[in-house]
């Protein structure tokens, strides 16, 4: 295994700064606020929304058939591997298809954030049974993986989460601190910071896709970074 370097305090604030998050949070939520179409989902703890119908039928279908044609089972960074933590199967869908391109452009202009600093679309597959139990978005910075995704574009941000389709039963995104989850609908966008307001790690963002017990959940998530992404396609 390769030497990773660790990383100086002025390392750390390159690419975990608490004062740049909390900007950026304040950007991003003054922005979905004055969208009519985006809903405040009313919690004190984290800063959560969603906007029905953001997909199109005919988006969320081509995106079934990507994640359909390219999955593999679900992966966790080196070091958190937990059996049966995470069981779904997941994939990154194409950056340079004509529709990724655009549907990837459209998430970043609702937020208002710079396409630069988000993450490949991945595609996510939950059939009967398989789910992501109780997590985090943002990254740990006491773990090992944590120096390597620093310098790839630093902290995780924002997350916006999109429904493909509606399983016959099950498959919910919970918030287990705020005794809150959210159904899956067609089409719909699901957005928050995994900040709090003061620009740290908000440990309020814990959340699950709980078990798929009818039919089969489809999803695709977009996550940001504080800094430019480096795994962001050059066209």
């Amino acid at each position: 295994m390769p030497t990773i370097k660790p990383l100086s305090k002025q390392d750390t604030l390159k690419y975990a700064n608490p004062k740049r998050m909390a900007e950026i949070g304040r950007d991003v939520t003054d922005t979905l606020n004055a969208n009519p179409h985006v809903q405040w989902l009313e919690s004190p703890h984290v800063q959560l929304y969603v906007c029905q119908n953001f997909l199109s039928d005919k988006d969320c279908d081509l995106l079934v058939k990507m994640i359909d044609a390219d999955s593999q089972p679900s992966t966790l960074y080196e070091g958190t591997e937990k059996e049966g933590y995470r069981t779904s199967d997941s994939c990154n869908v194409d950056p340079h298809d004509p529709d990724i391109k655009r549907i990837d452009q459209m998430i970043c202009d609702l937020m208002g954030i710079p396409a630069s600093h988000s993450e490949i679309l991945q595609g996510q597959r939950y059939k009967v049974g398989q789910e992501f139990k109780d997590h985090h978005d943002f990254f740990h910075e006491s773990e090992q993986y944590w120096p390597t995704e620093a310098r790839a574009g630093g902290q995780r941000t924002w997350t916006a989460m999109a429904y493909l389709n509606e399983p016959e039963e099950g498959g919910g995104t919970a918030f287990p601190q705020l005794t809150y989850s959210v159904a899956p609908r067609k089409g719909m966008l699901l957005m928050w910071n995994n900040m709090g307001i003061d620009g740290k790690p908000n440990l309020n963002t814990l959340h699950a896709g709980t078990p798929v017990i009818r039919g089969t959940k489809y999803i695709i998530t977009k996550w940001f970074r504080l800094n430019a992404w480096r795994g962001a396609p050059t066209n």
